[in-house]
């Protein structure tokens, strides 16, 4: 049975670039379709951002757990051993997504958009046919928006079976707790996942072929990451290869062996499982991209689009990681709700002053705006104020300041501009929103001195590193 549809806006893909863009779009009153093959949310929502944040905050926990029973803590003791039910876990992770799941369908319906599940086959830059179930569903459309995400890089010599080589969606769904893995990449996905694994109890190597972890971020704000995994006893190898990975031993006693260059020699470990986590690419295969006709950017990799995410197509958008770096979920929705205003007519552009990236690992990092090194790149001269956690008061009663972290802001010299904030330790993530405003707001200095912050929180701690830059910090010297 083939049925025929035709609507002004077709999304395909529902994750959270493409959802965002169909709810928005049928708020606008536009005939809106949204395609997707698998469950509403995308990779964020089903096996990324939720689901290791939820593993996250279980280790957390876990960890907390342990340092209580361990003759107790703040006064407060555990008798007896915690111990990890890894099928449990999972299975209240996985309650958090199917509820987040529905709540994105029941979003889309009360909008008014159309879901449709399958996988979208394009035969022309606005036509394309829709496979369920035996059901074909050819769709046509006045307004595309490409919203197909990205998926985890497989490695030829490494590929992941799901079972002793995992992608980070393997490892999401774990039903038993290694004693010892290895993590090929020292990225932030590996590296979360790395510190709640770790915190759980299990063995952690990372092989990184970098000279250092993290390498996007400057090396002040991942000290004390390296830190704590040094304490934590999470070994790392820089500069270092994989190279492949052989499953030996049989029934319950078989390991992963595996081989790695160092230092111009190779160097083996056996462990339980392995988690590869070198990088995800732009979902622009199989689905008839070509015969759209969008260009792609200068590196072939992603389509090109301008700073409405108009394609090379009059009326079709790309949107998210599809459409280039940075590929973080946030961007995506910002873009989808852009997109979505631009077809019904509004006056938009993407133009952001900032995007925050931010890394969950313990201790948490955040990054918005230049770094002070960028900033000199460019040309500007500036002042730098950086404000330690343990001279804050709510941060020493949540233990906040074990980890070493800090707030670190970075201004123009000539009229105080503030150009960047970067942050590092235990619970910073929740504190971005103020340093992205003040970004986006092109706020002074004075701006953030003379705003009053709430005491006792951890929101003070930028309010400081805002008067350290100005030379007159109260809390520390």
């Amino acid at each position: 049975m083939v049925i025929s549809k035709k609507c002004q806006v077709l999304v395909v893909g529902a994750g959270p670039g493409g959802y965002v863009a169909g709810i928005r779009a049928a708020q606008l009153g536009l005939d809106t379709v949204i395609v997707e093959g698998d469950k509403a949310g995308g990779t964020c929502l089903i096996r990324g951002c939720i689901p290791s944040k939820a593993i996250i905050h279980a280790a957390e926990r876990f960890e907390n757990l342990r340092l209580h029973s361990e003759g107790g803590h703040m006064g407060l003791s555990v008798s007896g051993e915690p111990e990890v039910d890894m099928m449990a876990l999972v299975s209240w992770k996985d309650s958090i997504v199917d509820r987040l799941n529905k709540g994105v369908e029941g979003l889309l319906k009360a909008a008014g958009a159309e879901l449709v599940q399958g996988w979208a086959k394009f035969d022309g830059p606005k036509t394309c046919t829709v496979e369920n179930d035996g059901e074909v569903i050819k769709i046509e459309a006045e307004n595309v928006i490409i919203a197909t995400g990205s998926s985890h890089i497989d490695l030829p010599f490494m590929h992941c079976d799901e079972e002793f080589i995992l992608s980070s969606t393997g490892a999401l769904d774990m039903d038993s707790l290694p004693s010892s893995i290895a993590i090929i990449g020292g990225g932030y996905i590996g590296l979360e996942l790395g510190c709640a694994l770790s915190k759980l109890g299990t063995e952690v190597t990372v092989i990184e072929g970098m000279e250092a972890i993290l390498a996007i971020m400057d090396k002040e704000i991942v000290r004390p990451l390296d830190l704590w995994l040094k304490k934590n006893n999470v070994t790392v190898h820089t500069e270092s290869l994989a190279r492949g990975a052989e499953i030996k031993g049989k029934g319950a006693s078989r390991k992963v062996e595996v081989t790695f260059e160092k230092d111009g020699s190779e160097e083996t470990l056996k462990v339980d499982k392995v988690l590869v986590t070198v990088g995800r690419k732009p979902n622009t295969k199989g689905w008839g991209l070509e015969n759209i006709g969008a260009r792609m950017d200068g590196s072939g990799t992603f389509i090109r689009t301008d700073r409405q995410c108009r394609t090379s197509v009059p009326g079709v958008y790309a949107i998210g990681d599809v459409s280039g770096e940075p590929m973080l979920a946030h961007k995506a929705s910002a873009e989808g709700e852009m997109v979505a205003e631009i077809i019904a007519g509004h006056k938009r552009e993407f133009d952001k002053v900032a995007i925050p990236a931010i890394v969950f690992t313990e201790p948490e990092i955040v990054s918005v705006g230049l770094t002070p090194e960028e900033a000199k790149e460019r040309g500007e001269e500036i002042i730098v104020g950086k404000f330690p956690l343990a001279a804050n008061g709510r941060a020493l009663s949540l233990e906040a300041e074990k980890t070493g972290g800090f707030i670190r802001v970075t201004a123009r010299e000539s009229d105080h501009v503030i150009l960047g904030v970067q942050a590092v330790g235990s619970h910073v993530a929740e504190l971005h929103s103020e340093f992205v405003l003040a970004l986006e707001m092109g706020a002074l200095l004075e701006d953030v001195a003379g705003t009053v912050h709430a005491h006792p929180t951890l929101s003070e701690a930028f309010h400081e590193s805002v008067l350290k830059t100005l030379g007159h910090a109260i809390h520390i010297s």
